[in-house]
């Protein structure tokens, strides 16, 4: 009855073909990582796994830069880390500044509006920086702000934010902090402590150079001390951090919390080892310098950056296209002539920008010596 209806099709394997990932995410991953991420499945409370969970967090807490116990995997990717930030800390009512400068901004607002949060938004134009002054003015106005929250990397356009300075201006007003790092952990300066950020959550594919997938996320001893005070409970109950943590957490026993992507957890570890290995400072002046190289190129084809240098992303570069040049034809070019991803601009910058990554592994000379030479042939 059922091959009246349906018609049999014949299915085979599926294998994908290989592309250089120069766009805001994933990126390229290392042959390393791949072997990882194709181990043995183990059980997700196996005490291998445990061991590798323990090695993670501790991994994690360098690449954060910081010491808070309360620093694992959320397993999905990094907007589930905006979304496990703000359903903890924000109770219906909560008073949230929000600064904006871009697409992942405006994300984070509505983030903040579904979880309950009473939000004031903090503004500057796409591709500018907020600028600190702008926040204080706006929590002067709202003494009663309980929390912060800015993208301290904005994929969109390519714009560096201060966060040392934000998270000042914030911590001096009594406020609690929320920082996506989704863009930024592993490829910039960023130190969770020092700068006094309470919450930062970021992403497993870009800096850190794994599979898509995963969420690290960091929570300071204040931030935990408001979900403790919570009147009432977290609204998810799969990201409710005192269900998850358990899983995570320094117990003898862990407790059952989901079915966690254990192959996606090699992947990470594997990355995190290699980060590990390159060191931290080697790995943020290994982006810087290749930017300035890129930078280089750009300049010699006549092509101009978005952002001005002094705040532009050696991660994540945004460039203005030219007069006559078909963005949509371009990038398909790029992508099935020489096997080589762009991406396309978001919002306003749809059809005039182009955002190309050079995060992780993907972050060498060779890559862009590669997409320069097919820029050569497309325009």
């Amino acid at each position: 009855m059922t091959d009246n209806i349906v018609e049999k099709q014949l299915f085979t394997s599926f294998k994908a073909v290989e592309r250089l990932l120069l766009g805001p995410g994933p990126t390229t991953i290392h042959p390393r990582v791949l072997q990882a991420l194709s181990q043995p499945t183990l059980g997700h409370l196996d005490p291998d796994v445990i061991r590798m969970m323990d090695e993670i967090k501790a991994m994690l807490r360098i690449a954060f830069d910081t010491k808070n116990e309360h620093t694992f995997l959320v397993s999905a990717p990094g907007s589930i880390g905006m979304e496990c930030s703000f359903v903890n800390l924000v109770e219906a009512g909560d008073k949230v500044v929000i600064c904006t400068n871009g697409y992942f901004g405006d994300r984070m607002k509505q983030v903040a509006e579904r979880a309950g949060a009473e939000v004031i938004a903090v503004t500057s134009k796409w591709g500018k920086p907020i600028d600190p002054q702008d926040l204080e003015a706006a929590l002067k106005n709202h003494v009663d702000t309980k929390i912060v929250g800015f993208v301290s990397s904005e994929t969109s356009t390519g714009v560096r934010n201060d966060t040392k300075a934000l998270c000042a201006v914030a911590k001096a007003n009594g406020c609690l902090t929320i920082v996506d790092a989704v863009t930024t952990l592993g490829a910039i300066e960023f130190h969770v402590d020092d700068w006094q950020v309470d919450v930062a959550y970021s992403c497993s594919q870009k800096g850190l150079g794994s599979v898509p997938g995963l969420s690290p996320i960091t929570f300071s001893e204040a931030a935990i001390d408001k979900i403790k005070r919570r009147t009432k409970p977290v609204s998810s109950w799969f990201l409710d951090i005192n269900n998850v943590w358990p899983y995570w957490g320094s117990f003898e026993k862990r407790a059952y919390h989901h079915t966690a992507p254990v192959n996606s957890f090699y992947a990470v570890h594997e990355s995190l080892v290699m980060l590990m290995e390159e060191g931290m400072e080697v790995s943020w002046s290994r982006h810087t310098e290749n930017h300035r190289y890129f930078a280089m190129k750009m300049q010699e084809i006549g092509m101009e950056f978005f952002v001005a240098e002094a705040y532009r992303l050696p991660q994540l570069n945004t460039v203005v296209l030219k007069a006559g040049m078909d963005d949509a034809a371009l990038r398909k070019r790029l992508l099935l002539e020489f096997g080589i991803e762009v991406g396309a601009g978001l919002g306003a910058g749809f059809g005039k920008l182009w955002r190309i990554g050079l995060m992780g592994y993907g972050s060498n000379k060779e890559n862009i010596d590669r997409l320069m030479k097919a820029l050569g042939e497309v325009l």
